[in-house]
């Protein structure tokens, strides 16, 4: 930017513009800015003197290049070269130092190795590729990874053409291509097994469980009544989808007789703070997963599954420890009181989402249509009071689709279809949002630690993004008085602004990433998306280490005998939080890995298809888009575009043609053509599928119909300087 944008950006007064000048100067000459055409700067990416580096490759003179460990963007990342080493002078591929930095001459950095970090180097995933000498070369996963590895014969490990294999680097060559070996073979790339396996292995997930945890869990018994409260006589079901295999809850309802439009409610958990206790194996193997990770054709479970398919889940017509939380709540849906109990439950039926909507709808299944006047009529009146509160709190109603990957009997995508959104679906929710709220109201009264689910404010930057776009539509943004905070009905207004537009999904997906990322903690702010001032996850400790800590320190609220917390302080829940808070990040990551890959993987077979698709990202080199059809994402890059030089508008989200006018907004739809589906790499190409092709025939400029006005061009850089336009194909 230059001097012009920031006196805007900033409003700065005319008697303060030669202060201002004097402050760009000292920026420039701190070199913390490099400057480009037209007195304008950029900021530069700037590193600490000593940082922590990970060893990327070769550079072509045979030198190691090593990139900062942390969050810095990709493309402001500079070019380090190692230049010298400890030791015996080599480093591998993967492998951390802690190094000293100093600028180069013109330009990015050098390094010298202080010391090397000890453990193992970071191993890479990727497919074989055989070679007439016997060995062969690794093409990685990870889109991100542009290196090809060679490996040597002896290293190969008996690998196959097109297997999918996990290497170890060695210790990079002076010249050449970086060397690894073959330490596991994980089968052919064609198995559709082996989309799960590359996000496991991409992500860190945990697999294999420790012998000790299998062994705590086989051998673990059945409860008896003992102390328990027996509800065993109450027709308490679970309700969950159809492939689900672990039921941690179940719920009951039934009218409250002294309040007039009341109901009591009955949320049971399964009891597994009785079964994992604190420092057990069973308690290490759940704490490092944090949570179970959920893809198309397996389960990657938290507890073993002696627990988490048999003991653990509310199976119909068998004896299950539960925790069971009572609530009242009154004719408004308000929550009146309510009391927790470790029991001893029967679950009278295991019911789907479809079978029990349809049976509300007057279409049930023969055996369950004798539930539907005792069991489930009364949950989904109790469920209209709850939604009478929810409505009243305001609180943030996304529309946003969810796609299924149907997994076929041999493993092979069947279809890819849009989920329904069912009304059991929300009665499911909000009787678990219920149980939340009175877990932590019961920990709070008792003095007890609690694991928050919190979610914070929106960023006011990302709701000024957010406005910038929604001005261009004439949607009203989210705008404060001074000292007034945003509410989620501030977003619901806008919601509902476009409700029937066609940019209605774009919108929707466009406040989502305004907001902030709820995350675990054990101070308590509140949850901005369900305004709620405390919430808590306790309905499910089979697939969650914080619901399990929430149960936990329940039972030590309650003075119960068994299974409490291990004298856990507010300072190990807060290092608790980061790290659950973290590993959740870790399975939403490697689960949408997967998903995109078994998108390519259905996609392969229609390269050449034209689609509708819809412009939800605009880059400086080029356009993200989701396919009307099945939710497909994919990217369209600029080279790609009809032939011009385009200047990137990143205010108003546009790729604008120099030349010839044409406008690329986010939002837009457009008709694209299936390029490349690239399999080891998890990508989808596209290209536009233009019919407005300019007449360049006659003299002065060509006409071009676009599907947004064309708009006052700014100052565009001529070809080869610095910028973030790219030159087109055509």
């Amino acid at each position: 930017m230059g001097k012009r944008e920031i006196v805007k950006a900033f409003k700065v007064k005319p008697a303060d513009r030669v202060a201002l000048k004097g402050l760009i100067k000292d920026i420039d000459r701190a070199g913390i800015v490099e400057r480009g055409q037209g007195r304008r700067f950029a900021p530069l990416a700037s590193l600490p003197e000593v940082a922590v580096l990970e060893v990327t490759g070769l550079d072509q003179d045979g030198l190691p290049q090593v990139r900062p460990m942390g969050t810095l963007p990709e493309d402001t990342v500079p070019a380090i070269i190692l230049t010298e080493t400890k030791g015996d002078g080599t480093v591998a591929q993967g492998e951390r130092v802690i190094a000293k930095l100093r600028r180069a001459e013109g330009g990015g950095y050098t390094a010298r190795v202080i010391r090397k970090l000890s453990g193992e180097t970071e191993r890479v995933l990727g497919v074989f590729r055989s070679e007439r000498d016997g060995g062969g070369h690794l093409d990685p996963t990870d889109r991100r990874n542009k290196t090809t590895y060679r490996i040597r014969p002896a290293e190969t490990m008996g690998a196959q053409e097109g297997e999918l294999v996990l290497a170890q680097p060695l210790p990079l060559p002076r010249l050449g291509l970086p060397h690894v070996q073959v330490v596991e073979r994980l089968g052919s790339l064609d198995d559709p097994r082996s989309i799960s396996l590359i996000a496991i292995h991409t992500h860190g997930i945990p697999v294999g469980f420790p012998a000790g945890a299998i062994e705590e869990a086989e051998q673990a018994k059945p409860v008896t009544l003992g102390t328990r409260a027996d509800l065993r006589a109450i027709p308490l079901v679970t309700i969950d989808g159809a492939d689900a295999r672990d039921f941690d809850d179940a719920v009951f309802a039934e009218p409250d007789v002294a309040v007039e439009g009341g109901w009591h409610l009955i949320v049971a958990i399964a009891d597994v703070s009785w079964y994992v206790r604190p420092g057990s194996a069973l308690d290490r193997a759940a704490r490092e997963r944090g949570n179970s990770v959920y893809f198309p054709d397996r389960v990657v479970p938290m507890l073993p599954e002696a627990l988490s398919n048999e003991l653990c889940s509310l199976k119909p017509q068998v004896d299950r420890a539960c925790m069971a939380m009572h609530m009242w709540i009154d004719a408004k849906g308000k929550l009146t009181h309510h009391k927790i109990e470790r029991a001893l439950m029967r679950s009278a039926a295991r019911l789907t989402y479809e079978q029990v909507q349809a049976a509300i709808d007057g279409r049930p299944e023969e055996w369950v249509a004798s539930l539907v006047e005792p069991i489930l009529k009364p949950l989904y009146a109790a469920y209209a009071v709850l939604e009478t509160d929810r409505a009243a709190r305001g609180t943030l109603e996304l529309d946003l689709p969810e796609w299924k990957v149907n997994i076929s009997a041999d493993g092979h995508v069947a279809a890819i279809t849009r989920r329904d959104r069912l009304t059991s679906h929300k009665l499911i929710e909000e009787f678990m949002i219920a149980a939340n709220v009175a877990a932590a109201q019961t920990l709070e009264a008792m003095n007890q630690p609690v694991m928050y689910r919190v979610h914070d404010v929106p960023d006011a930057a990302k709701l000024e993004a957010l406005g910038g776009f929604l001005e261009n539509l004439g949607i009203p943004g989210v705008k404060l008085a001074k000292g007034q905070t945003v509410r989620p009905a501030s977003f619901n207004r806008i919601l509902s602004a476009a409700v029937d537009r066609p940019e209605a999904p774009l919108i929707n997906e466009l406040v989502l990433r305004s907001q902030a990322q709820a995350t675990y903690t054990p101070s308590n702010i509140g949850h901005f998306g369900l305004a709620l001032m405390r919430y808590a996850h306790f309905t499910s400790p089979i697939r969650r280490y914080a619901d399990l800590l929430v149960h936990r320190a329940l039972v030590s609220g309650l003075k119960l005998p068994e299974g409490g917390l291990a004298g856990e302080t507010h300072e190990d829940f807060e290092e608790l939080g980061l790290h659950l808070s973290t590993t959740e990040r870790r399975a939403s990551a490697a689960e949408r890995t997967a998903t995109d890959r078994y998108m390519v993987a259905y996609m392969a077979d229609r390269v050449g298809a034209t689609f509708t698709a819809r412009i939800n990202g605009v880059t400086r080199f080029g356009l993200f888009v989701t396919l009307r059809e099945n939710g497909a994402d994919g990217l369209i890059p600029i080279s790609t575009l009809p032939a011009d030089y385009y200047h990137h508008d990143a205010t108003t989200h546009r790729l604008i043609g120099q030349r010839h006018g044409r406008v690329y907004t986010i939002g837009d739809t457009v008709e694209v053509v299936l390029v490349e589906a690239n399999p080891v790499a998890g990508g989808l190409q596209f290209s536009i599928v233009d019919g407005d092709t300019p007449d360049l025939s006659g003299s002065g400029r060509p006409k071009i119909k676009t599907n947004r006005p064309t708009v006052k061009k700014g100052r565009v850089r001529k070809p080869g300087t610095t910028g973030s336009r790219r030159r087109g194909k055509g």
